[in-house]
């Protein structure tokens, strides 16, 4: 702690001593200014965050909020689904029932599906009187259409030989292949649980509630097994196929994105990620977006990802990705602008909207009027093909890209700015020059990494209602089901109908062992002109 003088000894002090205390002092005031400037500026910062008007963040979203992903927490493989007769709603519980589950079903509409062996076909088989028919096997189905349910009651014909050669061999119609055998659901039943959670954010036990309300109890355990169980055994090998395709893309994005597992083995509150890997913002016709889910934020992650990847991959800063490009010798790794602008924008909201003689003489507002210059140009090259496009970067972008730099530099260089946000804008523009510069050399990198942002928002969207995820597992589990319905939306399908459809046909590509060879699926691909019309939205006119 320094000397606190008395009024005394400053009498007894010299002048060079006097001096020497003043320019102390004197240093220990702009020191003490600096923090309180830097200090008020992460408070404004701050509260504009917390209070202000959000341009880069999504709002709260409103509504009940539980704090685990439900298709992770509840869901547990080794619990039997529940009994229809639990599911399905009761006729009249104030008396005591027999044959409840038929009393139960009286509350839908319903649909026979006959699965016949006509007398021909058992004439056929057997010969001629040498069969009889048994009692048929029958089993049931809820189907889900929008706004309404079906009971969907199958009968299975079974007949035996009574003589002949197949005498006490029994002939059975055909089965349809079922999604989840020895279960009620159905595709159209899966795809609204799907649609409900991973594409309108709803937890489960909102859904369970929904449900409910016409007379279906569905647990929020079994839509957690029915959930999880779909995503292993029928998604991860479209997922597999789209990211082959993904990564014959010249240009691809990634971005990544916090959450908890509550259930990794690690301490509690430590951090994993969400990854996202789409294809670049200009291939509009086949659009992919894929979830990663990883324990850390270590560069190996995206460089596993990326390991046979030949093309340019854009980010933003983060070092992770830089080291991509340098031990993977086919990646070039480009950067953000957006980001680039971000510590600018922070300045500008730290000196307040009310102060705005300071702001247009700011060197973060200047910084600010010269990217939003190129942005103003890159914005009319939108619609150009790749190579149009370049032309007009090259002519009408690159010098003002040239001019921003040296004016960051040499702002640097006047040694005006000691800290605070605008100083680190220009630095981390300068440290970044070489990757922001790309853009600039191929017509096909977009000038950001705005689309990535955009493809991770529904989850983040869906993280605010569930907070943590409860297994790997079920991490897992999500990050597939989010790049298929994900990609679905990018592809203007309409993710209900087309989770509809892919668990309705991937069944049948299944072989004896259950795995489905990832070269069958491309009829299955969201552009893919063999899928129904109802998977495809009427375009915007």
């Amino acid at each position: 702690m320094a000397h606190k003088y008395t009024e005394e000894e400053l009498n007894e002090l010299g002048p060079k001593a006097v001096i020497a205390l003043f320019l102390s002092q004197q240093d220990q005031l702009e020191r003490l200014n600096e923090n309180m400037e830097a200090l008020i500026e992460q408070i404004r910062i701050s509260n504009q965050r917390q209070f202000g008007r959000k341009t880069e963040q999504l709002d709260q979203i409103t509504g009940q909020m539980t704090l685990f992903n439900e298709a992770e927490v509840f869901a547990d493989p080794d619990v039997p689904e529940d009994d229809p007769e639990d599911i399905l709603p009761p006729r009249n519980r104030s008396h005591k029932r027999t044959g409840k589950r038929e009393e139960d079903l009286k509350g839908f509409p319903e649909e026979n599906i006959p699965h016949p062996v006509t007398d021909e076909e058992a004439d056929a088989f057997f010969g001629e009187g040498c069969w009889r028919r048994m009692k048929p096997d029958k089993f049931t189905k809820v189907r889900y259409t929008p706004a309404s349910w079906t009971v969907e009651r199958h009968t299975v014909d079974v007949i035996v030989g009574k003589t002949g050669d197949h005498q006490d061999e029994f002939l059975r119609g055909k089965r349809p292949v079922e999604m989840i055998p020895k279960s009620i659901a159905t595709p159209s039943l899966e795809a609204a649980i799907i649609n409900g959670k991973y594409v309108n954010a709803n937890p489960l036990d909102r859904i369970e509630r929904h449900f409910n309300q016409f007379g279906l109890n569905l647990s929020k355990q079994t839509m957690s097994n029915w959930t999880i169980r779909c995503a292993e055994d029928y998604f991860t090998p479209l997922y597999d196929r789209l990211r082959e395709i993904l990564l014959s893309y010249h240009v691809t994005q990634a971005d990544e994105t916090p959450v908890e597992v509550i259930h990794d083995d690690r301490p509690a509150g430590s951090k994993s990620y969400m990854w996202v890997h789409r294809s670049g913002e200009f291939y509009r016709d086949r659009q992919i977006v894929l979830f990663e889910y990883q324990k850390t934020r270590h560069h190996e992650h995206p460089e596993n990802y990326y390991r046979d990847y030949n093309g340019v991959l854009v980010t933003d800063g983060l070092q992770q990705y830089h080291l991509i490009e340098k031990h993977l010798e086919g990646v070039t790794s480009a950067n953000c602008w957006a980001h680039a602008r971000r510590d600018f924008s922070d300045a500008l909201k730290a000196i307040g909207k009310k102060n705005q003689k300071s702001i247009k003489q700011s060197v973060a507002n200047e910084a600010l009027e010269r990217i939003a210059e190129i942005y103003q140009i890159e914005g009319e090259l939108k619609e150009l093909s790749s190579e149009e496009r370049l032309i007009r970067r090259k002519a009408d972008i690159k010098p003002l890209v040239d001019d921003y730099f040296e004016w960051a530099k040499q702002c640097i260089a006047d040694g005006l700015l000691t800290k605070g946000k605008t100083l680190d804008g220009l630095n981390y523009c300068i440290n970044q020059e070489k990757y922001l510069r790309v853009f600039l050399e191929d017509g096909e990198v977009p000038i950001d990494n705005s689309a990535s942002e955009r493809a991770i928002r529904p989850f983040t969207i869906g993280r605010k209602n569930w907070e943590f995820m409860n297994t790997i597992r079920g991490a897992k589990a999500s990050a597939v089901i989010y790049s298929v319905v994900e990609t679905a939306r990018l592809n203007n399908l309409s993710s209900y109908y087309y989770v509809d459809h892919l668990l309705t046909e991937l069944p049948k590509l299944r072989d004896e062992n259950g795995n489905i060879d990832t070269a069958s699926l491309d009829q299955l691909l969201p552009w893919s002109e063999t899928l129904p019309d109802n998977c495809r939205k009427p375009r915007r006119k």
